[in-house]
C-alpha cells in the first residue's frame, strides 16, 4: 500500500491549520475558515472574548459544535449557556447567534445543502 503525506491530499485538512480553508469574516472578532463540499459544508469559526454574531437565519440546515470555550446559544429567542462539548441543530429558517464568553470559542459549523454566499469571498453572515 503506497503511504502519502494527508497534506498532499485535498480531501484531508486540520482544524488548527489556519493556512486552510475559505477565509471570511462574519463580523468584528467573528472569523470562519470554510470548506466546502458537494453536500454539506464546514464553517471553523473563531470568535474572539466577549464577541457577538447579529441574529440571522438562513434556509439551510446547521449543526454546530462548541470546540473550545463557552457562550451563550440564541436559537429562536431562547438562550443557552453552552460549553465545549456541547452541540446544538438549527433548522432552516430559525433565527440565531452565538456570543462568546470571556474566553472566546471555537465553533465548527456544519450546513447541508452548502450555503451559496460562503462559496465565494466575502463578509459577513449573507450576501446583503
Amino acid at each position: 500500500m503506497k503511504e502519502e503525506k494527508k497534506e498532499n491530499i485535498e480531501e484531508f485538512y486540520n482544524l488548527n491549520d489556519l493556512t486552510q480553508g475559505l477565509k471570511r469574516e462574519l463580523a468584528p472578532g467573528l472569523n470562519t475558515r470554510i470548506f466546502i463540499g458537494d453536500n454539506l459544508m464546514l464553517s471553523v469559526v473563531k470568535i474572539d472574548p466577549n464577541c457577538k454574531g447579529e441574529v440571522h437565519s438562513h434556509a439551510e440546515e446547521q449543526w454546530g459544535v462548541l470546540l473550545e470555550g463557552d457562550g451563550i446559544r440564541e436559537q429562536d429567542g431562547v438562550e443557552f449557556a453552552v460549553t465545549a462539548g456541547d452541540f446544538w441543530m438549527t433548522p432552516g429558517g430559525i433565527p440565531h447567534n452565538f456570543a462568546a464568553g470571556p474566553d472566546g470559542a471555537k465553533v465548527l459549523d456544519i450546513f447541508s445543502p452548502p450555503r451559496a454566499v460562503y462559496k465565494a469571498k466575502g463578509a459577513g453572515f449573507s450576501a446583503d
